[in-house]
């Protein structure tokens, strides 16, 4: 037993302590973003510091709308690297800087949505004001 080991977890714990489902930790493994993990007596998931830390960064993704596809992508090239995480920070950074962007742009139209409204309701209470007072 490695000093990895004795500080891994199960499946189940491990979905308690993110406060997630057993279903979407194996779906992730399922569609490779978890990467491999070791199995006790072949059937019971152990999940180790390092795999505890992969699943928080994929939620944290997930969080800030990042696709399962772009975090695929994300664990393909940390995967393919021998999981040095300085070989995903340009794809990273290029994940993040289209998503600001994206931000930017919906906080623009919701922006002017807010004064479309605003000045709508302008409109209307003028018009129900003219109409009292006549």
């Amino acid at each position: 037993m490695t000093k990895d080991d004795a500080k891994s977890v199960q499946i189940g714990e491990l979905a308690r302590q993110l406060n997630i489902t057993t279903r979407t930790i194996r779906y992730y493994e399922e569609i490779g973003l978890m990467g491999t993990n070791g199995r006790l007596g072949g059937s019971t998931r152990n999940y180790n510091k390092n795999d505890i830390l992969r699943l928080k960064f994929i939620l944290k993704m997930k969080g800030m709308g990042i696709s399962l596809k772009e975090i695929q992508e994300l664990s393909e090239i940390f995967d393919i690297n021998d999981q040095n995480f300085t070989t995903i920070t340009p794809k990273l950074i290029e994940i993040l800087d289209h998503h600001i962007a994206r931000v930017d742009e919906k906080m623009a139209s919701l922006s002017s949505l807010r004064n479309d409204i605003v000045a709508y309701r302008v409109r209307i209470m003028a018009f129900l004001q003219d109409g009292t007072t006549s």
